[in-house]
């Protein structure tokens, strides 16, 4: 059997304006503040003579390439990334950006957020337009009912918010 696998779908390259400007302030933080604390450190640790088993040295270089690495494809991604602005005509259906609250069959019910797949956050609720629940309400009404195929199996929801705006 070969090890092959289909390349995976790209993401979308959506984001909202708040999430642009985190995005953004996170490459100044590590380009600006993180990375010549870093490299201060290493040239530190490499002073110390024999780097073969210098820890530190080992640690420094590691944390170097980590931040370099997130670096260049912040840089890389923030170009690509188009800046969703405003509300949609419809503020009765699901698009992206809205706070949604779904029922499920047994009563439940949960507020999601859809964002960019680059500003996703479980502990938040903001789940990325990417995501099979997100792909299956979009452009649903409120009262709409609709099937997403989750982890768990197939499972359906009824829309009973959507708004716009920060819940308070």
């Amino acid at each position: 059997m070969s090890r092959w696998r289909p390349p995976s779908a790209g993401s979308t390259a959506i984001i909202t304006a708040d999430g642009h400007a985190r995005l953004k302030a996170e490459l100044e933080e590590l380009w600006h503040v993180r990375r010549p604390e870093v490299v201060r450190a290493l040239a530190a640790a490499a002073a110390e003579g024999d780097r073969s088993e210098n820890a530190e040295y080992t640690y420094r270089k590691k944390q170097l390439g980590e931040i370099d690495r997130h670096v260049r494809y912040l840089s890389k991604r923030l170009p690509e990334l188009r800046v969703a602005e405003g509300t949609p005509r419809d503020l009765d259906a699901v698009y992206f950006g809205a706070w949604c609250t779904f029922e499920d069959e047994d009563g439940n019910s949960v507020t999601y957020r859809i964002v960019g797949p680059d500003e996703t956050d479980a502990g938040q609720g903001w789940i990325s337009i990417d995501s099979p629940l997100a792909r299956a309400a979009l452009g649903k009404h409120v009262g709409g009912e609709f099937e997403a195929q989750l982890p768990g199996g197939m499972a359906s929801f009824v829309i009973a918010a959507v708004r716009y705006h920060a819940p308070v």
